[in-house]
């Protein structure tokens, strides 16, 4: 007989306790479990059930099938919506992957009151993204012009968020100006993590400072560029409060945001349709969520 195929009763005793799951991991899982299930998978697919309706939000209704979903992808408000969404989310990534990287390199350098620096620079992060909007909504629209005027140069006289060409520049800059501190303390972990063995060797062999960022720092934290660029990208793709605070959608509806489109929708009774709108938003999230986890999974396996 084979030996694997014998077990004791000591083992299966063993074996069984190994398997048992402590009842304290159910005290704690199944309050948050049943809370999350009530309060977003429910009313979730309950929204996903009404965008197949005519629904206003109260009231009777009729199914009309895919009726709201065909229409959307006609609608040039919401594929404007969607443009100004997805442009601004790469614009924002990019800018805040450059700069916080930047940042992070400086910051982990020899450099003096580099502790009260990382301190400084995280401020943006704890301060609230609409009391953030409205100083720069004060910035941008009275003392930038005002700059301007005083010094006579012309196209700093004129604010940016009255620009319907500009005014997403402006957006971009106060979100990044937010988001930086957050990527910049995953850069400086990520760089905190490579051995400084590897740059004494580096240098002994006769390799320059830029060639060792190039050559060692970027791909030993390649992984940490990955995960940052996909969950800022997703977290773009919500921008709610900080365009709320800046242009409100404006000038005109240049600068709405796919959030700002569906709530707009709710509070003008088009309930129905615009839950179409957020269910088609979702699977687009979900698609990113699915991106994130494969791009990780991979650099872990390496």
């Amino acid at each position: 007989m084979s030996t694997s195929n014998v077990v004791t009763a000591g083992d299966g005793t063993r074996r069984r306790s190994s398997r048992r799951v402590e009842p304290i991991y159910y005290f704690f899982l199944v309050p948050t479990l049943v809370l999350f299930t009530l309060a977003i998978t429910v009313p979730g697919v309950i929204g996903i059930f009404f965008s197949f309706t005519d629904s206003i939000g109260l009231g009777e209704w009729n199914f009309n099938g895919l009726t709201n979903y065909i229409a959307m992808f006609s609608d040039p408000a919401i594929l404007q919506s969607y443009l100004f969404t997805f442009g601004f989310s790469i614009a924002t990534v990019i800018l805040v992957n450059i700069t916080a990287f930047l940042l992070a390199v400086g910051l982990t350098s020899r450099i003096r009151f580099k502790t009260g620096l990382r301190t400084i620079f995280v401020i943006p992060m704890v301060i609230s993204g609409i009391i953030i909007a409205y100083v720069f909504n004060f910035l941008f629209s009275n003392s930038i012009p005002a700059a301007g005027a005083a010094t006579g140069i012309e196209w700093l006289q004129t604010s940016l968020l009255a620009n319907p060409d500009l005014a997403w520049v402006a957006i971009v800059i106060v979100t990044a100006w937010q988001a930086i501190p957050g990527t910049m303390l995953i850069y400086v972990a990520g760089l905190l993590s490579v051995p400084g063995d590897v740059y004494e060797a580096a240098s002994i062999d006769g390799a320059t400072k830029s060639q060792q960022l190039t050559r060692i720092t970027i791909p030993l934290v390649a992984g940490y560029v990955v995960i940052n660029i996909i969950l800022g990208f997703k977290g773009f793709l919500n921008a709610y409060d900080i365009i709320v605070g800046l242009t409100n959608g404006g000038p005109g509806t240049s600068t709405r945001s796919v959030a700002m489109t569906i709530i707009a929708g709710f509070n003008g009774g088009d309930y129905a349709y615009q839950m179409a709108n957020a269910t088609i938003f979702f699977i687009v999230a979900v698609l990113i969520s699915l991106l994130q986890l494969s791009l990780t999974r991979g650099r872990n396996a390496l």
